[in-house]
C-alpha cells in the first residue's frame, strides 16, 4: 500500500521554521552591529561574529528538524552576502585603496548570484551540489563541511581584524597587514592564518563565478539549437 503524503504545510508554517526564525534573529543583530559600528568597534565585532555562527546553528536546525525550506536558503545567501558586502564598504572607506574591498565584494556578489542562477537552470535541489564539478577544489570547498567553515571563518575573521586595526580613513592595507604579521601576538598568529583561508575562498570564488557562468551559456546554446 502507498505511503499517504503528510499534510500540506501552511506558509506560516514555513515562515516559522525554527532555523527562519534564527535567520530573522540574524537580521536583527546584523542591524544593530552595523548602527554601533563606529561607537563601538568591539561590540559590531561580537555581535558580527555571533549573526555569522548563527549561521551554521541554523543549517543544524534545518537538518535536525527537518525543516530545509528553499526560503532558508535564500534568507541565508542574503543575510551572508548582505552583511559581508557592509563590511567590505565599511572597510573601503577606511582603508587604502578602497578599490580592493570594493572588487571583493562585487566578486562575492557576483560569483553567488550566478551559482544560484545556475542552480535553478540545471534543476539541483542546492548550490552546493557541485559533485560533477571538473575542478577539484570546487568539490572540496562545498563537499568538505569543515574545509568550507575554515574558509568562510577566516574571511569573516580577517575583515574584522582589520576593521579593529584601522585607526583613521589614511591606513594603507598593505602598511596595516605587514605590521600586524610582524608582531608576535595572537593578532599576527589570527591575520596569517585567516589569510590563507581567505585566498583559498576568492579562488574558490572565481571558480564559481566562472563554472556558473559556463552553465548560463550553455544554456542558451541548447535554447538556440531546440528552435
Amino acid at each position: 500500500m502507498a505511503k499517504r503524503p503528510g499534510p500540506r504545510p501552511s506558509k506560516l508554517s514555513v515562515y516559522l521554521y525554527i532555523p527562519n526564525i534564527i535567520g530573522y534573529i540574524r537580521v536583527l543583530v546584523n542591524c544593530a552591529a552595523f548602527y554601533l559600528c563606529f561607537r563601538n568597534r568591539m561590540l559590531f565585532c561580537i555581535l558580527y561574529f555571533f549573526s555569522f555562527v548563527c549561521d551554521a546553528v541554523d543549517g543544524w536546525c534545518a537538518r535536525k528538524f527537518n525543516q530545509v525550506s528553499t526560503f532558508g536558503a535564500v534568507l541565508d545567501m542574503i543575510t551572508d552576502r548582505i552583511s559581508t558586502a557592509c563590511l567590505l564598504v565599511i572597510l573601503s572607506q577606511v582603508y587604502k585603496p578602497g578599490l580592493i574591498f570594493l572588487s571583493l565584494l562585487a566578486l562575492d556578489i557576483a560569483s553567488h548570484w550566478l551559482q544560484m542562477y545556475s542552480t535553478f537552470l540545471l534543476g539541483k535541489d542546492s548550490h552546493k551540489d557541485v559533485k560533477d564539478s571538473t575542478s577539484w577544489l570546487f568539490r572540496a570547498y562545498y563537499g568538505n563541511r569543515m574545509f568550507m567553515a575554515y574558509c568562510c571563518v577566516s574571511c569573516e575573521v580577517l575583515y574584522l581584524i582589520l576593521f579593529l586595526l584601522s585607526e583613521n580613513q589614511t591606513d594603507k592595507l598593505v602598511d596595516v597587514l605587514a605590521s600586524s604579521l610582524q608582531k608576535i601576538s595572537i593578532v599576527s598568529f589570527l591575520v596569517g592564518t585567516s589569510l590563507f583561508g581567505w585566498a583559498i575562498k576568492q579562488v574558490v570564488n572565481i571558480i564559481q563565478m566562472k563554472t556558473a557562468a559556463d552553465v548560463c551559456v550553455l544554456h542558451d546554446i541548447e535554447k538556440k539549437q531546440k528552435r
